[in-house]
């Protein structure tokens, strides 16, 4: 397939690489990015794989606290100017305490549901926001998490809920840890609670890439094995948080440091706004040309 030179500027993002070598790891892989991302990693050209998508759309996220529920929101409008805005910072709270009070499944019940159980439809709601605030406002996702009485929540929101994390501890009831747990995820963002969370599958393409990358470095193949064990280990601290080193205390791993608590880490959420999602690309001097012209 042809390479387009947005393609080759994607793969430079996500890796950091060089144009030419990405244009040539998306000939050799015809075009798929996440094989290209390999084939650089396999060369050793490209030290990380930046999974991440680039953060786009707007908006905010937000968390609702209820005693043993806890709801963390992302709510996407199209420009950051508005979630500045009152009426939207009231239509988070008031979305999140729908949230934690009915519990819905999907996003798709939630919006059929009644505000809080006996106000409008929350889809009325918002779209009554809309036509007062004069954007497009969407609840993206949301997460909605219980607890007993033993247990904590600890929750923190960066840049004004460009980042948005929710913690759960049991063990323990101490607040102020979970929310340094939560503080720590917003940080060092792993995606999984622990090694047994990384599916199989994740962590054999993993292995296979670490072991082609130490064949082409020349090493020995009676030592690949080990050497790629001893990787296996830096890869799951990337993206464990268990295995993290504590971002208040390096010395100690997120899992001691929650442990001496008397803790342990259940569950947590991290939402980034507009992860995943690809903005509207703009031609900024057409768009003025087109202005002048009217």
């Amino acid at each position: 397939m042809a390479i387009s030179a947005k393609m080759v500027k994607e793969l430079r993002e996500k890796t950091g690489a060089g144009m030419m070598d990405c244009k040539k790891a998306l000939v050799e892989t015809d075009g798929d990015i996440e094989k290209a991302i390999d084939f650089l990693r396999e060369k050793g050209i490209a030290k990380a794989a930046k999974k991440a998508d680039r953060i786009a759309a707007e908006g905010a996220t937000h968390v609702v606290v209820d005693n043993n529920t806890a709801a963390l929101l992302e709510v996407n409008c199209e420009t950051d100017f508005v979630t500045k805005n009152d009426q939207f910072k009231q239509l988070l709270n008031d979305l999140g305490k729908h949230l934690v009070s009915q519990k819905p499944a999907t996003v798709e019940e939630a919006m059929e549901q009644k505000l809080h159980g006996d106000g409008e439809v929350v889809e009325t709601y918002i779209k009554s926001a809309i036509a007062t605030i004069g954007e497009k406002i969407s609840l993206r996702r949301f997460e909605v998490i219980e607890k007993t009485d033993a247990d904590a929540f600890g929750h923190y929101l960066h840049m004004g809920g460009r980042i948005g994390v929710l913690t759960l501890l049991e063990g323990t009831t101490d607040e102020e840890v979970a929310k340094d747990v939560a503080m720590h995820i917003a940080a060092s963002n792993p995606r999984y609670v622990n090694r047994e969370e990384v599916p199989e599958e994740e962590v054999n393409r993993e292995r296979e890439v670490l072991k082609t990358q130490a064949l082409n470095e020349g090493k020995p193949e009676h030592i690949v094995e080990k050497m790629v064990e001893g990787r296996l280990g830096k890869f799951f601290e990337e993206i464990c948080l268990l295995d993290q080193a504590f971002v208040k205390d390096p010395d100690v791993k997120v899992k001691k440091h929650v442990a001496s608590h008397g803790g342990e880490v259940k569950a947590f959420v991290r939402y980034e706004v507009g992860e995943g999602m690809e903005k509207r690309e703009e031609n900024f001097a057409e768009e003025v040309m087109n202005q002048i012209k009217k």
